[in-house]
């Protein structure tokens, strides 16, 4: 079976990203920090039918990401789509914006979107490469595209990712392999700003399939 790999899988758009590639009949490898969140969502996953895995690793620890995306490719097989989208903690994040940012501000978002990113697609390209196939997508913020100045040290992180993306696909365009960029502008499910709009998570998941198969477009940016 063709298998999927989330990098940052969580209860929101990991899970609802997992149940639109199981439903095609995809296995599922899940990576996060937290083995005991991994384990409930492959117990819910599971009992819809669909076959899932959980590889801990903190995605900031670049060599124990690359170690379980490997324990992945081993457990399944290989690895036939990426899927990056590790999200800061709320409570923890600190906003600034672009003329109070300090580098730190910045580079603490740089290492967990940006260099995560990198990372986890230096462990599977490789054999996607021999392969002549693959999909490597990448959940990024509104705010990559259309940056707001309360979020200016995220934007900036984000849109370093977003631009990375956009070259990588440029790169590898005719090898088979697709890279795509998806800029969420909502607030995802309940609990947002008042006023900000938003979706749940099973409304923006198709876009990933569609970016998949469809495999002519470098971004979907998703806004209601």
């Amino acid at each position: 079976m063709p298998t999927l790999a989330i990098v940052g899988a969580g209860p929101g758009m990991g899970l609802a990203i997992a149940r639109t590639f199981g439903a095609q009949g995809y296995d599922v490898a899940l990576i996060a920090r937290n083995r005991a969140k991994l384990d409930d969502l492959v117990g819910r996953l599971t009992a819809e039918g669909i076959t899932a895995a959980a590889f801990p690793a903190d995605v900031l620890d670049h060599d124990a990401l690359t170690q379980a995306l490997k324990d992945a490719a081993a457990h399944f097989g290989g690895i036939d789509v990426l899927e990056h989208s590790p999200a800061p903690s709320i409570g923890s994040l600190t906003l600034a914006s672009p003329s109070e940012s300090s580098p730190s501000d910045v580079q603490a978002l740089i290492d967990l979107l940006l260099y995560s990113a990198i990372t986890a697609t230096r462990a599977v390209l490789p054999a996607m490469r021999e392969a002549g196939a693959g999909t490597l997508l990448y959940t990024n913020g509104g705010g990559s595209v259309d940056p707001h100045p309360v979020l200016g040290n995220v934007n900036a992180a984000q849109a370093a990712l977003r631009n990375w993306v956009l070259n990588l696909h440029k790169e590898l365009a005719g090898t088979g392999i697709q890279a795509a960029h998806v800029a969420i502008g909502v607030w995802i499910g309940a609990g947002g700003p008042p006023g900000a709009p938003t979706a749940e998570a099973e409304e923006i998941a198709p876009l990933y399939w569609d970016l998949h198969t469809q495999r002519d477009e470098v971004e979907r940016v998703f806004t209601v």
